[in-house]
């Protein structure tokens, strides 16, 4: 029997690989019109002084930029607050929630620290030149206020359930914060509109087509379904069965492939020193350059680093703010100050020193290379090989934000669907068999689908933030008060 069904086996294999390239042209023309006209709707344009702005993309930079002004700057001044509470010093093991303040930093960070940060730079630079990362890094800045005030809103009005999990996130914070000052109907409108926009979230197959590029460009390997399906059937072995040990294991094997990456970007930037302060200049003059890289103009520069720079923070788009609700803390401001290190981290950080590698090793030069190849190839010129340790890397990080979306999702399918038994094995069916076609699909493909689904996940939500904007200042007021007195004690060194 065990003969039979291996044999079976082998001759579906053996017949999917053969028809790779059929298949591959058939989703690909079969779905082409419907991602292009889905795109077209969401990325709707207005002319301003000759460039055309995609409304969406105004919606988010105007948040960013408001808060960080309404809030006092609160994420330069938050900053030292920020450390103190995430390294323990405010610290309360009984105090409501699953994890310590550092851990739902670290989920939070595993779903925002990878392809946005290693591919998606190379794809703003591709498409918009080297200035491009100039308006990555700035929006990076303005989009820490975002994610203090929507972290904030997620922990404050998160639900503690009887078992002692939580649940949390836009649906939470919308439904039951509006409801608080007497909008209920408004609250609950804008809650199940988030969480249907999030829905489609769980297609997450940005991840599977960036790792897949690597791979292929590094071994050969050109398989799409079956990197498609191993991919699923790994997320599956993690999210349904092994999740405990597995999980241990990755949240190893990540930060160390982070610190590989950050090592060999630092050793190509300290072995080119000479050439840094001319790629700096080049990023800022070519930011303000109203030709820069055939783009059009500064606008049309900075749209692309905005729709590059969200992908990379989230800011203004909820997701993160479902894994720090889960933060033990009696203060809600003091998990929105935490949070407002994402940002500086996965975008200030991280983005610009990718795009200081590829600026510096010139591979921005080559219009061959337009995603995750760019970078690849960047590090290979100076450190022969590397493009397979950054292969490595990739499908780690691929992976990791593939099982922490799990986790995002399945709240949000909760919300909707409910969380019995039933409801979440099915989540998890349709969740892995999403991630299939990922690696089949073109990168212009996956990255409008996932543009499109993202800037949806920010209507509501930011629409929310406003609303609620003046209790989270007078609660930013009250907590760096009782702060400044003593009444919030720290622990003794």
């Amino acid at each position: 029997m065990k003969h039979r069904h291996l044999g079976l086996a082998t001759g579906f294999f053996l017949s999917m690989t053969a028809s790779e390239a059929a298949a591959q042209e058939g989703v690909g023309g079969l779905v082409g019109g419907a991602i292009n006209a889905f795109n077209a709707a969401v990325f709707s344009t207005v002319d301003i002084a000759g460039t055309s702005v995609e409304l969406i993309v105004l919606w988010l930079a105007t948040p960013m930029v408001l808060l960080t002004v309404y809030l006092g700057f609160i994420n330069l001044r938050g900053f030292r607050i920020a450390w103190h509470v995430v390294t323990g010093r405010f610290s309360d093991p009984s105090a409501p929630g699953e994890v310590s303040q550092f851990q739902a930093l670290s989920t939070a960070l595993s779903g925002t620290v990878g392809l946005g940060n290693i591919a998606g730079v190379a794809i703003a630079i591709g498409a918009g030149g080297p200035g491009v990362a100039f308006w990555m890094t700035l929006i990076g800045l303005l989009a820490m206020s975002l994610k203090f005030s929507e972290v904030t809103l997620s922990v404050k009005y998160r639900r503690l359930n009887d078992d002692g999990s939580v649940s949390g996130g836009p649906m939470y914070y919308l439904s039951r914060g509006l409801a608080t000052r007497g909008w209920r109907r408004a609250g609950l409108i804008l809650g199940w509109a988030y969480a249907l926009c999030a829905l489609p979230s769980l297609l997450q197959i940005a991840q599977v087509n960036q790792a897949y590029s690597q791979l292929s460009l590094v071994t050969g390997f050109s398989f799409p379904w079956v990197f498609g399906i191993a991919m699923s059937l790994g997320t599956a072995f993690v999210i349904i069965g092994g999740i405990g040990g597995i999980a241990k294991v990755t949240s190893r094997l990540v930060p160390l492939m982070a610190a590989i990456y950050l090592g060999g970007a630092l050793f190509i930037l300290v072995s080119n020193a000479s050439a840094v302060p001319g790629a700096i200049a080049l990023i800022l003059s070519e930011a303000f350059d109203p030709k820069a890289m055939g783009a059009g103009s500064i606008l049309a520069v900075f749209v692309i680093g905005m729709r590059r720079a969200v992908y990379s923070t989230e800011a203004g788009i909820g997701s993160a703010t479902i894994a720090h609700a889960a933060a033990k803390t009696h203060e809600p401001v003091s998990e929105g100050m935490v949070a407002l290190m994402e940002p500086f981290v996965d975008t200030v950080v991280i983005c610009s020193i990718t795009a200081l590698v590829i600026v510096v090793t010139g591979v921005y030069t080559d219009t061959s290379l337009n995603d995750i190849q760019m970078t690849s190839a960047a590090f290979n010129s100076v450190i022969e090989g590397f493009d397979v340790v950054l292969a490595v890397a990739v499908l780690l990080f691929a992976f990791s934000t593939i099982v922490s979306w799990a986790y995002y999702t399945s709240k949000v399918w909760g919300f909707v669907f409910g969380e019995s038994k039933i409801s979440i094995r099915t989540f998890q069916l349709v969740y892995c068999t999403a991630l299939i076609p990922g690696a089949v699909l073109s990168m212009q493909q996956v990255f409008d689908i996932v543009d499109s689904i993202f800037f949806l996940m920010a209507v509501p939500n930011i629409l929310g933030v406003y609303l609620m904007a003046g209790e989270l200042k007078a609660d930013l007021k009250d907590y760096l008060a009782r702060l400044k007195s003593g009444a919030i004690a720290a622990k003794t060194p």
